[in-house]
């Protein structure tokens, strides 16, 4: 008999949802008012970060304070807005040599704070940020608020406004979700692979394709134009803008079919009360990129990551549950049996039981029963109950 196979639940708890929205200010005056207010916030946390980069032993955040606090105060910034940024300040340093990396640098316009220092009204769009000297600048936001419903009465406790290259001004709040799976009835297996996924909810299976191969035609047209012009185009503007566009593009196709198939996947799963099983592909790129250099690059636009990130957000939004179950050797075992499939092309067969199927379907079939197998131990995660 084969062994229960090993699986992780998403765990229970309270979660982080951040809501991102581009916003306006009323006036052009206003706008230069904010600008400054970040140039002076991006700009003191560098100068801290420049202190004390090169000191022997990096301050605790009580020394932070004594050392910064009043000086900040004396620039101007209110007491809640000091604290931030020598907190962040020492929060990068910390980080950075941990990594083995070098000194931080600061290269955009932002600013943290927290909820003492902002107002928002998610009900009238309108985020009010309190600068001090500057004074109040009012901030309209540009989101659906059908898209900001469910932030409303949730919990917050900070804002963090940028100004990006374009002159956007970007506003992320990160909201407090309590995740608590429902009782599920049923299973969603789901088998990731570069072209299509495959979904099997125990009737039947489903094929819903990709557009990593899109993303990825575009990446390898980005890297022809660097191999043509192999010395030029990092002084040309015309291939230098380009070459990101593309990149920009690949990049942009991977993101939005990641959150519109995580839409749609969470939705199908929470309408057939059934809990999602995934294979657990941590450290998939790492492993096989060892292996084949061909086939890393491959997996560089398979974006595994950003869609079961996607994925886990609306999970957890939704409370539906999520198991996470290890893929070995999924799509050549044969499910009734436990015996070793062989292929032709696509096609598997089972010498000893006589079992046909194609590769995905095998895999998710093997998926469900694994997860099966360890539902009597998993009750408490939202598991199907007997």
């Amino acid at each position: 008999m084969r062994g229960l196979a090993t699986v992780r639940w998403l765990p229970k708890g309270r979660y982080l949802l951040t809501l991102k929205a581009r916003a306006v200010t009323e006036s052009e005056y206003d706008y230069e008012r904010l600008r400054a207010f970040l140039y002076n916030f991006a700009s003191a946390v560098q100068r801290i970060v420049d202190i004390i980069w090169d000191l022997d032993k990096v301050p605790t955040q009580t020394q932070m304070h004594q050392l910064f606090y009043e000086r900040l105060r004396r620039c101007g910034f209110r007491a809640h807005v000091a604290k931030q940024i020598y907190r962040y300040a020492l929060a990068l340093v910390k980080s950075a040599k941990a990594n083995g990396g070098s000194k931080p640098q600061i290269r955009k316009l932002f600013a943290r704070l927290d909820k003492y220092d902002v107002s928002l009204n998610l009900e009238k769009m309108v985020l009010v940020l309190k600068t001090g000297i500057n004074g109040d600048i009012k901030l309209r936001l540009l989101h659906s608020r059908k898209y900001t419903r469910k932030f409303l009465g949730r919990e917050w406790y900070e804002v963090q406004i940028t100004i990006d290259k374009s002159g956007n001004i970007w506003v992320c709040v990160p909201f407090r979700f309590d995740y608590s799976p429902h009782v599920s009835k049923s299973i969603v297996a789901v088998d990731i692979n570069l072209k299509q996924v495959i979904i099997y909810d125990g009737r039947e299976v489903r094929h819903v394709k990709t557009r990593f191969i899109e993303a990825l035609y575009l990446k390898k047209l980005a890297e022809e134009v660097q191999k043509r012009h192999n010395k030029s185009w990092r002084y040309s503007e015309k291939w230098l803008a380009l070459i990101r566009s593309l990149h920009r593009r690949s990049r942009n196709i991977i993101v939005d079919w990641c959150r519109k198939f995580a839409k749609w996947l969470i939705e199908y799963v929470k309408k057939r009360k059934a809990f999602l099983v995934l294979e657990d592909l941590e450290g998939l790129w790492h492993t096989r990129s060892q292996e084949d250099s061909k086939l890393a690059w491959l997996l560089s636009r398979f974006a595994y990551r950003k869609l079961i990130t996607a994925i886990l957000t609306k999970a957890i939004e939704h409370n539906v549950p999520v198991m996470f179950v290890d893929p070995r050797n999924t799509s050549r075992t044969c499910p009734r049996c436990g015996s070793y499939i062989e292929f032709v092309h696509r096609l598997g067969y089972c010498k000893k039981c006589g079992f046909v199927a194609d590769r995905d379907k095998i895999a998710v079939l093997n998926l469900t029963y694994r997860a099966i197998q360890t539902l009597a131990p998993c009750q408490g995660h939202g598991a199907p109950t007997r």
